[in-house]
């Protein structure tokens, strides 16, 4: 009884464990996919200089690429993207975006 029993959790083990398998391969390809796709839009919206600017930049700061990347992504998607945008129109807005740095003084007696 008690090998019967083994088995089968056994075997329902090894079904959950393919399955579990399958849903990661699964979620792997979608987001390939996503990506692909982003980058098609990226591809459109962007000139090759912008698109190099835009790459050296995720080099240091990944996340502050990926903000501007979903930013122009939605500009492109709501219509107000006016043709491809240059590296010096990328600058501009880069510069818009960028947080000011505040200068921050400690006074010590």
């Amino acid at each position: 009884m008690d090998d019967e029993l083994d088995q089968i959790r056994k075997k329902r083990l090894e079904q959950l464990q393919a399955q579990q398998a399958g849903l990661q391969q699964a979620s792997s390809e979608e987001i390939e996919e996503a990506r692909a796709r982003k980058n098609a839009v990226l591809r459109q919206i962007l000139m090759p200089g912008a698109r190099e600017r835009l790459n050296s930049i995720r080099l240091t700061r990944p996340e502050f690429a990926e903000s501007v990347e979903s930013q122009l992504i939605a500009l492109y998607q709501s219509g107000r993207l006016a043709g491809q945008i240059s590296d010096e129109q990328l600058k501009k807005l880069l510069q818009q975006i960028t947080p000011k740095k505040q200068n921050i003084r400690i006074r010590r007696r």
